[in-house]
């Protein structure tokens, strides 16, 4: 089987790879190529393209042509200033991957898309594919997804010979991405070292309820669709919900109890100044997320995860003490050094883009 991965040096992709075996016939498409001396990236052809620059298409509908599916994960999910604007690596990069991938005649796409999508959940009640798509309008990330499933709506709707899946995870973590969270919760200026620490205040509201997935159990949920050729949405998360004290103890200690609308000034005030990546929009979007149920994948694909919420999330912060990277540029490590967090102070503005 000929498949081509979007995305394919990043934590879903890259986790992919390791689960797919010599039998797979596999390019992998990436802004940034990874180190090929390493695994899983060496037994892989690459094409190094942005995918949100004009041309993309054309690329795209080339490498495209005879592949027996398309795996579409590529999405900016909390880019640095100096990066490409989000809504051109994932509105523009989109519409180029669909339409290449219609004009290259491929007959089976699986398309990454979120639980963010759906709208704000009922409290401590987890839904199915069925819940309305209208995403939380204060997280960026989560109307960028919303806005993703309409136009795949559109799409399926406009070539009904394409046999179209989309997977809805939630949080998706393993320890290689350590170093990728490292950049997008901590930044230079908070040590990761602190993780751990017994007694280290955690600001956490009480109604936060978490749920996450391994990336490797989502790599499997992509193997068995293209295996299948499965079509429609499929939900993706570990069965246990973890509540805000059990994530205080896996994080740090003790949580510090405070209100959602405290920690969202606080977190403003340290993201305007650039001392922390982490924007105000995320919390809006953790304290409102659905929690999902994964039926339809246990039964249909015959799906089951092997890590749980809580050794997932154990393995993350395992791998944000030890400074834990990928081989790829999306995984690798960044400065976290004095000289780094000297230079994040001085900056005195935001290090990432909005996600207002």
């Amino acid at each position: 089987m000929r498949i081509v991965i979007t995305g394919a040096s990043g934590n879903i992709g890259t986790a992919l790879l390791r689960e797919l075996d010599s039998s797979w016939e596999v390019t992998g498409v990436a802004r940034r190529i990874p180190d090929l001396a390493a695994e899983p990236y060496s037994g892989v052809s690459w094409l190094q393209l942005d995918l949100g620059e004009p041309r993309a298409e054309e690329a795209l509908a080339r490498e495209f042509d005879g592949a027996d599916a398309v795996v579409h994960l590529a999405w900016a999910t909390s880019p640095a200033w100096g990066e490409p604007a989000m809504w051109r690596t994932n509105e523009d990069a989109t519409r180029h991957v669909l339409d290449a991938a219609a004009k290259a005649g491929v007959g089976h796409m699986v398309c990454a898309s979120s639980v963010a999508a759906y709208g704000p959940g009922p409290h401590g009640e987890k839904v199915a594919e069925e819940f309305p798509r209208t995403g939380i309008p204060v997280s960026a990330y989560s109307r960028g997804k919303a806005e993703l499933e309409t136009v795949l709506d559109a799409f399926a709707a406009a070539h009904p010979q394409v046999e179209l899946a989309r997977i809805r995870p939630c949080a998706v973590l393993q320890r290689p991405a350590a170093a990728e969270f490292t950049r997008w919760l901590l930044g230079p200026v908070i040590p990761p070292g602190l993780l751990g620490a017994r007694l280290l205040p955690i600001p956490l509201w009480s109604s936060l309820r978490v749920q996450a997935v391994h990336s490797d159990d989502v790599a499997s949920a992509v193997r068995l669709i293209l295996e299948q050729r499965a079509t429609g949405p499929f939900n993706l998360a570990a069965p246990d919900v973890l509540d805000a004290n059990a994530l205080a103890r896996l994080v740090g200690g003790l949580r510090l109890p405070v209100g959602k609308p405290v920690a969202r000034f606080a977190a403003r005030l340290a993201w305007t100044a650039g001392l922390q990546p982490l924007h105000p929009g995320w919390l809006e979007l953790a304290d409102q997320a659905a929690l999902v149920d994964t039926t339809r994948a246990e039964l249909v694909l015959g799906w089951q995860p092997r890590h749980s919420t809580e050794e997932t999330l154990a393995e993350l912060v395992e791998g944000l003490r030890g400074k834990a990277a990928g081989a790829s540029p999306p995984l690798a490590g960044a400065a976290t050094g004095l000289r780094a967090r000297v230079r994040a102070l001085a900056r005195r503005r935001p290090t990432h883009q909005s996600q207002a």
